[in-house]
């Protein structure tokens, strides 16, 4: 990042709310974008959100999509997340925007939450007007999904959705987002 130009900003807590609120602390713009190092984004994301915003939206999201092949379970699953997770109108955390005032009006992301804080920060804009979520969908790694099991990804999901805001406290119990794996490349 630092050879193609950008500013590089290094924090020493390992947490994801606390990651994104550095970046946005260091940003100097007027519009703030939070886009995971494994997604791509088009030139219609960056439109859609600015035309979002500029018609008064607080803040959005786009849906999502996963690179590469992913197994037929995760397909299932991942088609059954995104039917109700956008269907209540939440940001996935891959790729989020919204003004530096709304921001730092929310209080940025929550860093009581070591996961899910997309879902917090998604509801606390709610509350300063419309949140969109745009169509055109972004594209994310696949590679948690290709990485673990089937019974692994739904224990721990259902363990959190059924321990709510305290499964999501502590990092101990959060390996799918802070084990550091990676896939092999060929």
């Amino acid at each position: 990042a630092r050879a193609s130009g950008a500013r590089v900003v290094r924090i020493e807590r390992r947490q994801i709310a606390a990651a994104r609120n550095a970046g946005a602390n260091s940003a100097s713009g007027d519009v703030l974008f939070f886009v995971d190092a494994d997604t791509q984004i088009a030139r219609g994301h960056v439109t859609g959100a600015l035309e979002a915003l500029t018609h008064g939206c607080a803040g959005g999201g786009a849906r999502i999509a996963v690179e590469q092949q992913i197994p037929r379970w995760a397909k299932i699953a991942l088609r059954l997340f995104c039917a109700i997770y956008f269907a209540c109108n939440l940001g996935a955390g891959a790729f989020l925007f919204t003004t530096a005032r709304n921001f730092r009006e929310v209080g940025g992301f929550d860093e009581q939450y070591f996961a899910g804080e997309e879902v917090y920060l998604s509801q606390a804009l709610k509350k300063l007007g419309r949140f969109r979520i745009l169509r055109l969908p972004i594209v994310t790694s696949g590679r948690k999904l290709r990485l673990h099991s089937a019974g692994k990804i739904i224990r721990d999901s259902l363990a959190i959705g059924f321990g709510g805001r305290q499964a999501v406290m502590s990092r101990d119990k959060l390996d799918l987002w802070y084990d550091g794996k990676r896939e092999q490349q060929a």
